[in-house]
């Protein structure tokens, strides 16, 4: 494997065939990481009903799971939660759940915190309602 390539043990594993992340010089470049626990199926605060479906969800519970998510790619890859330098950020309800995520934002980067562009798409490849692509320095 090529030796910029960044998987995490930590982390969810890919829904692809993709890393973690990549290595460019000094740049970490994160795939898009979602909230899922590493090792199962499991989404934090989703419910999913029979076929699949999600019937509920609790977008605070994703938020922090997909930050901690970030936080250990961040860590393998040799860099951390404060070299975060640009954030995409994918929402699948952004009026119901943008005000909270951008709270919890607050809380999570009340010092010097990175560029961030949010957008919402109708789904994302796996059920969940939250997925970040990360830019940092290492």
């Amino acid at each position: 494997m090529d030796k910029n390539q960044i998987n995490s043990s930590r982390a969810p594993e890919p829904v692809g065939l993709y890393p973690h992340a990549r290595r460019a010089g000094n740049f970490l470049f994160l795939s898009g990481v979602g909230p899922r626990e590493r090792g199962t199926k499991i989404i934090p605060g989703v419910h999913l009903g029979e076929k699949g479906e999600i019937v509920s969800y609790d977008i605070e519970a994703q938020c922090h799971s997909v930050f901690k998510n970030v936080k250990y790619i961040l860590e393998e890859a040799g860099s951390s939660w404060d070299k975060i330098i640009d954030v995409s950020v994918y929402l699948t309800n952004m009026k119901a759940d943008f005000p909270i995520y951008n709270r919890l934002w607050a809380e999570y980067f009340k010092e010097n915190p990175p560029c961030r562009t949010t957008i919402e798409i109708n789904c994302l490849p796996t059920p969940i309602a939250i997925e970040l692509k990360v830019v940092a320095t290492i």
